[in-house]
């Protein structure tokens, strides 16, 4: 069928996951004109869909595409959260919620911003909450200065961070849950899109 005057051609383009969260498809974008137009676009799934474990369905992941090559985009982990029913479901009475938020770099140059949230089994003094944010403060800028990108994404993700944090934390008192339970990059560096380490990147797909 021949094209109309005047209408835009059409493409479809596949979404992937990056190779350090399985390489995987995870949705399709309709691209108008020119595929490389959905550079730069933002794409959620879950954790479950790249393990098939459902019981992480709560964990949902933002990739961003940053090349698109024969109709297949790259991505880079751009960030996580935890689902609000599912951190609700944290919050129990006579409990301490501990929350920190920082800003660390990778030793690949992305800049992030991370929330941690620590959960008491029974309420705490101000001075052990203090101590606890401290220690998530040094474990998570410690990780950043030594770890790529992909590297931290998945130690977030998988819960080592969170792990690092409950074992140095647990000296202080007795904690229920510790969670990396939200972080985006703030900042992504130029090599991203231009270079040979971009083009390692696009051909992953």
């Amino acid at each position: 069928m021949s094209k109309k005057a005047g209408e835009k051609t059409k493409y479809l383009v596949t979404v992937y996951a990056p190779s350090y969260f399985g390489g995987q498809e995870i949705g399709t974008i309709l691209a108008t004109e020119d595929p490389n137009r959905v550079i730069g676009r933002v794409i959620r799934t879950d954790l479950y869909q790249l393990t098939g474990d459902p019981s992480k369905h709560y964990l949902l992941l933002y990739f961003k595409i940053i090349g698109v090559k024969d109709s297949s985009a790259s991505t880079i982990f751009y960030g996580h959260e935890y689902g609000r029913e599912f951190l609700r479901s944290l919050v129990r009475r006579g409990s301490t919620k501990i929350d920190g938020i920082f800003d660390v770099k990778t030793k690949d140059g992305f800049h992030l911003r991370l929330t941690v949230t620590a959960f008491s089994v029974n309420r705490i003094r101000r001075g052990k909450d203090r101590t606890i944010r401290r220690i998530m403060k040094e474990v998570v800028t410690k990780a950043g200065e030594s770890l790529t990108l992909d590297q931290l994404s998945q130690e977030m993700v998988l819960g080592k961070t969170a792990s690092d944090i409950f074992n140095l934390a647990k000296k202080i008192t007795v904690l229920r849950h510790v969670g990396v339970v939200k972080s985006k990059v703030l900042k992504i560096p130029d090599w991203v899109y231009s270079g040979e380490k971009a083009e390692e990147l696009k051909q992953e797909v």
